[in-house]
């Protein structure tokens, strides 16, 4: 047994715990990306602490103990707390602090809409750099970002969060096929379909009191930013999300149906996560966003 004023191994407690969660060292070791040897010692030196046995051979194979099982039972989920408290809490060390990271889950609106503004928010605070990374897997408080921009992901950990952009869906079309034309255009004329926002095209459809047996079902892209150059070339029409296509539409690229505006119900919305390295330019980038959104949304009832 140690002796009473011995410091608790509490590296060796992370490993058996890991040790129990993956149910071998083989394991274990592949999750803590180190040497099985390492977990073994671990485990020894656990085992030494505690004066028993945490796992003990069945045949080919190990097993807990009942002391080993009611210990990592025991432990694992505070340990958990801790490990994701401290994440959370974390100061990067970056060496450049004059830079954001800005995740997002909606890659054609950074694609179309945030990139090329980015340059004027950068202007504005001083050369400030902003990456920007695309993801659709919820983020976790381990995560490397400081800005989330994003319609259906939700946050885990603290954040201030602003409402960007209420969404509204257009039915777009080449100005060469569609001007002139009004609704109608849509029974006859085939509609892209955008299987990574199978929501769309049902809830437009629903708004303008039409089936999918009165449309021309065209053919499937993944994105929204993949579809776009068919539409603007092709005998072809697109719903899709007004602000990713207002420049286009300015710029006379492409030309929306009159009568075919629509919210989707859908609210785009950005977090500003307080473990940023910095908080401040990140609450900055999300209010400069929400102005940008709503210049853009003012230009669109405009227009329409």
């Amino acid at each position: 047994m140690s002796a009473e004023g011995e410091e608790v191994p509490l590296n060796a407690i992370r490993v058996f715990v890991t040790i129990a969660r993956e149910g071998s060292v083989t394991r274990a070791a592949a999750a803590l990306s180190i040497t099985q040897s390492s977990v073994s010692r671990y485990l020894s030196v656990l085992q030494d602490y505690f004066g028993a046995e945490l796992m003990q051979r069945r045949g080919r194979r190990s097993q807990l103990t009942e002391f080993g099982r009611l210990f990592a039972s025991t432990v694992a989920e505070p340990l958990d707390t801790v490990c994701f408290t401290a994440k959370r809490m974390r100061r990067r060390s970056r060496q450049e602090t004059n830079r954001i990271v800005v995740r997002t889950s909606l890659s054609t609106f950074a694609y179309s809409f945030l990139i090329p503004n980015l340059q004027a928010f950068s202007a504005e605070m001083g050369g400030v750099i902003v990456d920007v990374v695309s993801s659709l897997s919820p983020p976790t408080s381990s995560d490397d970002y400081d800005i989330l921009i994003t319609r259906d992901l939700s946050v885990i950990e603290p954040a201030d969060d602003w409402e960007i952009y209420n969404e509204q869906l257009v039915c777009v079309g080449s100005p060469s096929h569609v001007g002139g034309k009004n609704i109608s255009i849509v029974r006859s004329t085939p509609i892209l379909n955008i299987t990574s926002r199978p929501d769309i095209l049902p809830t437009w459809l629903r708004a303008m009191n039409l089936t999918s047996h009165d449309i021309k079902s065209g053919a499937r892209y993944d994105h929204n930013y993949l579809a776009l150059p068919a539409v603007m070339t092709g005998r072809c029409l697109l719903v899709v999300p007004e602000i990713i296509v207002s420049d286009m539409v300015r710029q006379g690229v492409l030309h929306v149906v009159p009568g075919t505006r629509t919210p989707s119900g859908m609210h785009y919305r950005a977090y500003a996560v307080d473990r940023s390295d910095n908080p401040e330019i990140g609450r900055a980038f999300c209010r400069w966003l929400v102005r940008l959104c709503r210049k853009a949304a003012l230009q669109e009832a405009e227009a329409s």
